[in-house]
């Protein structure tokens, strides 16, 4: 393609024009009234190369547009992200909280399961097929792909500071923030970790998140660590008003500061005494005694552990403990909902990535059924009439579902076809259901565990080939230790490259329909959301019809930057 052309999105027209490419231009942007669907004029590119931060943004605005997005009225906001959550994974969770009721399980379904609005996700990112969380959530929150391991920064080197400082894109936390609206953070994973810093910080490499692993190079070039990034965010825009969360090691220095905590920061710096400092009326919590004494105060930060939170398996459970992440959902919705402006939320069950990571499939399931109370509780206590949710994960994993169990066989189990005996291989061997392409539970023996079937959690280095599948005949595969076998062995199972999925509810979630690109997600939100999309409208970034459609400035959308 030798020049940039015009081509139109529009409902009509959302097969035929999914590449943006061959489409006709329309004379202006225009709405349809009997759809709300609108549309947006895009430039035709020659992909990969044309794909630049903005025609990212604006093509992600056009579908949106495109599916209706602008005919909703949301006040509030609630994202649910469940990190690593493959269709497997809640396919899987689903029979597995089914069978926990007693029932079958098949027929089960998880609370986002009800919702009314579907749609399938394309996770990759600008540089790879399969994804990992920071630039699948950058592309969630700012709407724009970038790539793998950048946080809150468009396409370029991953360890590039310098460029990185030019291509710092604005979130949705930061715009809303900036609408006034009320915006909170809950997450069982480290406050810094991919998904959570993606909508504050902005460095283009993901393992920056604390001074002590920020490279010298980066420093002179004048970046800073992800956990120092959110102090200033918090200084420079007075939010998120409810943080609940792991990591506290990236906050403090390099000594005990909190009861079994030492911190990991080299500078001696004390984030949690500048939090508190920009924050004297707010409450730091660090167990479920002191969270619950919080109910009331705002703002409030929850660091629980050093690093993430407990699985919820083997949480504790007691008041020198941590909440579950039912009970943090609540605790951020009844204190956002006192803002009368609306607020918007994130909510990430990051512990079913570590789980499959770790290939223990009932770690994983139990967490995404921990997930799906969270979501209920969010469910009971707003309305669809004026909140909007959103459930999504950001990549897959490669956790199989094979054989040819009958109805009601236990999700963990061995397979059983028929009769009293489990199915068996070609090698008269039984097999469980579940099974990891690849990961630790490879049977090998390891410098930590022997050859035959793993147990969680295990170290496998050192491994060697194993002899053959392993009998599990009399192996307990329902335990929560048990390791699904695994094919090719690995230190940490990794992602898939599949879709995954997006449900919804509230206003503006019919947008959600048909394969999206990951960072339309972004503009459903914003176009939906008025008091977001307002703002955007204010600092110049709309179109005629209304539509945010220009990549906007980190700095022009700042409380008191909107020309008057």
């Amino acid at each position: 393609m030798t020049g940039p052309s015009r081509a139109t999105l529009a409902v009509p027209l959302a097969i035929a024009c999914a590449t943006l490419v061959a489409c006709a231009s329309a004379p202006a942007p225009r709405i349809d009234a009997a759809s709300a669907a609108v549309v947006v004029d895009v430039p035709a590119i020659a992909r990969p190369a044309g794909e630049t931060p903005a025609w990212w943004y604006r093509s992600g605005a056009a579908r949106a547009a495109g599916n209706g997005a602008m005919g909703g009225r949301a006040k509030n906001v609630i994202v649910f992200l469940g990190d690593g959550m493959s269709l497997t994974t809640v396919a899987a969770a689903r029979i597995f909280a089914g069978q926990q009721a007693g029932n079958p399980g098949e027929e089960h379904l998880l609370a986002w399961e009800h919702f009314p609005a579907t749609a399938f996700s394309k996770t990759y990112n600008t540089d790879a097929q399969t994804p990992d969380s920071a630039g699948t959530m950058t592309a969630v929150a700012t709407g724009v792909k970038t790539h793998i391991g950048a946080i809150g920064v468009s396409a370029g080197g991953h360890n590039d500071c310098a460029q990185s400082r030019g291509n710092r894109l604005q979130g949705w936390l930061a715009l809303a923030a900036d609408a006034g609206m009320g915006t909170g953070i809950v997450t069982t994973a480290r406050l810094t970790h991919a998904t959570p810093a993606a909508t504050y910080a902005h460095v283009p490499n993901r393992n920056w998140e604390s001074d002590a692993t920020l490279p010298d190079a980066a420093r002179a070039a004048g970046c800073t660590d992800i956990a120092s990034q959110f102090i200033d965010f918090v200084r420079d825009r007075g939010a998120p008003q409810v943080v609940l969360a792991g990591g506290a090691r990236a906050f403090l220095p390099a000594e005990e500061v909190l009861p079994g905590v030492r911190g990991k920061r080299r500078d001696g710096r004390n984030l949690v005494a500048e939090w508190q400092a920009l924050h004297p009326e707010g409450a730091f919590v660090h167990d479920t005694r002191q969270f619950e004494a919080a109910r009331g105060a705002s703002p409030v930060l929850g660091l629980f552990e050093s690093s993430h939170m407990q699985y919820e398996h083997d949480r504790d459970r007691g008041p020198e403990g941590e909440p579950d992440l039912e009970a943090m959902t609540r605790f951020a919705i009844e204190s956002l909902a006192r803002n009368d402006a609306g607020y918007v939320l994130l909510v990430e069950s990051g512990r079913i990535d570590h789980a499959n990571h770790e290939g223990n499939a009932y770690r994983a399931l139990d967490e995404t059924v921990a997930m799906s109370r969270a979501v209920q509780a969010a469910v009971d206590m707003t309305s669809a009439d004026d909140t909007l949710i959103v459930v999504t994960a950001d990549h897959s994993h490669v956790l199989n579902f094979a054989g040819y169990p009958r109805r009601g066989n236990p999700i963990l189990g061995k397979v059983h076809e028929k009769g009293d005996g489990p199915a068996l291989d070609a090698l008269g061997l039984p097999y469980t259901t579940l099974s990891y392409a690849n990961g630790p539970g490879y049977p090998g023996a390891s410098a930590t565990q022997p050859e035959g079937p793993k147990r969680h959690y295990h170290a496998a280095k050192g491994v060697v080939a194993a002899a053959g599948r392993p009998d599990l005949s009399s192996v307990d595969t329902t335990h929560p230790d048990y390791m699904q076998e695994a094919l090719v062995p690995l230190e940490s199972e990794t992602h898939g490259g599949e879709d995954v999925g997006i449900w919804a509810r509230g206003p503006g979630s019919a947008a959600f329909r048909g394969t999206l690109e990951q960072n339309v997600i972004y503009h459903v939100i914003v176009q939906a959301t008025p008091a977001l999309r307002e703002r955007l409208c204010a600092i110049g970034n709309c179109d005629p019809a209304g539509v945010p459609v220009e990549l906007p400035s980190l700095e022009a959308g700042r409380r008191g930057s909107v020309p008057r």
